[in-house]
């Protein structure tokens, strides 16, 4: 479910909570915080220091789904701040995002919301679903709160529409697929000095074995491939792809000037504090995770990949940025190494965790998927783990194994504004 604009998000947070409690999609891991004896020391007078040795419990209860529709994984709800008052260019974008969400592999129906005057209308969105999927004929509800008139009549046709999709839904069973119909998202976030020569290399060797099948891989993050051009302008099957590709990295690098920054402002504390002090050696291990395959095409931020190999991808370094972005050029699933833990998600695409080093892997197990660290001790090597790691990124593929992040309702969704607010 999508607001086509900021202005309907209240409704479909409204239409969220009916939804995902009555028909049962609120299920996996809900986490609670018991204020209780807080609340009751405070009301027998307890002073601020006695407050402080006041127990705050933490409860992780398991909800199960509902059997109404068994062949459905639930409802996702992609709240942002865009559609209106925006660039030109950033409302064309954020189409281009909806619609790739649409039409993502993963999904099986949308119902959208508008409001009606937004930029954002709904004949644009239409438009640019069919671009990104020609013949496009699963499940599409529009409807736009000015053309129904009570907020009672919008959510009532709103949640009577989704129930009907959801019966179409349920009709489709998972069935065998080739490898060929992967497309993984390779991302990072939250490096550090290991990310580059454990959890960066044995990605970008799994994403050589699934090229070689004849899959897609998606490398993002251009402020992070900021200092190794060159090689990935050689790595570039045509010279127009590789024309792109410059320019689409000097034209964000000249909007990050014109804002007062640099790509050298990439690294965050938390990188810096791991050894990754400059853009350029954060940039070194980063690209390790696009292994060594010829690249196929350059997809600016929007545009959906459609051929097989490995494709580069214009998005920011900031984590959720890039995720959403990966997932909207058709990732169906996303693979995120990190040396400090992040629990990024994403609604569509499941994300799998991967540490660069056992030590995060044993102290935020809640987050972390998948170890790494066997490879620095000197106990495996890249090669023996890719296979390994291929191997479970099957198994969350078929269904049979859940990331951390799905697990958790981690469902993280932040389009990328290029433009001013107007």
């Amino acid at each position: 479910m999508v607001p086509l604009v900021f202005c309907e998000n209240q409704n479909v947070a409204t239409l969220q909570r009916a939804l995902s409690e009555q028909l049962g999609f609120a299920a996996g891991k809900a986490s609670e915080l018991d204020l209780s004896a807080m609340i009751l020391a405070y009301r027998e007078g307890a002073s601020a220091e006695a407050l402080r040795e006041v127990p705050v419990r933490y409860r992780v209860t398991e909800r199960a789904r509902s059997p109404l529709f068994p062949n459905v994984d639930g409802i996702k709800y992609l709240l942002h701040e865009g559609g209106c008052g925006n660039s030109k260019s950033d409302v064309e974008a954020l189409l281009r995002l909806l619609a790739g969400y649409i039409t993502h592999p993963n999904v099986a129906g949308a119902t959208v919301i508008g409001l009606g005057c937004q930029f954002a209308q709904a004949g644009m969105l239409r438009a640019a679903v069919q671009r990104s999927a020609p013949g496009y004929n699963r499940p599409l509800y529009i409807l736009e709160q000015q053309q129904y008139g009570t907020e009672e009549q919008l959510l009532t046709e709103a949640a009577r529409v989704t129930f009907i999709g959801l019966t179409e839904a349920n009709r489709i069973t998972r069935s065998p697929q080739p490898l060929h119909n992967l497309s993984l998202g390779l991302e990072c976030g939250g490096s550090d000095g290991f990310s580059g020569i454990s959890a960066n290399p044995t990605l970008g060797r799994v994403s050589d074995l699934l090229v070689a099948a004849g899959g897609r891989a998606l490398l993002a993050e251009f402020p992070e491939l900021n200092g190794v051009e060159q090689e990935l302008v050689n790595r570039c099957r045509t010279a127009e792809s590789a024309q792109k590709f410059v320019s689409l990295m000097r034209a964000y690098a000249a909007s990050a000037v014109r804002a007062g920054s640099t790509f050298a402002d990439n690294p965050s504390p938390g990188n810096i504090r791991e050894g990754l002090i400059t853009d350029a050696m954060k940039s070194a291990g980063a690209a390790r995770k696009g292994g060594s395959s010829p690249i196929v095409d350059v997809l600016d931020y929007g545009e959906v990949a459609t051929r097989a190999g490995l494709h580069l991808l214009n998005t920011p370094g900031n984590d959720v940025e890039s995720t959403t972005a990966l997932a909207g050029a058709g990732a169906n699933l996303i693979v995120f190494t990190t040396g400090l833990g992040t629990p990024t998600g994403n609604p569509v695409a499941p994300v799998v965790k991967i540490a660069s080093n056992s030590a995060l892997a044993e102290r935020m197990p809640d987050i972390i998927d998948f170890d790494c660290g066997a490879i620095i001790r000197g106990k495996t090597t890249i090669d023996a783990l890719a296979e390994q790691l291929l191997n479970y990124l099957l198994e969350v593929a078929s269904g049979r194994v859940t990331p951390a992040a799905v697990r958790r309702g981690q469902d993280d969704f932040i389009p990328w504004r290029r433009g001013v607010s107007l």
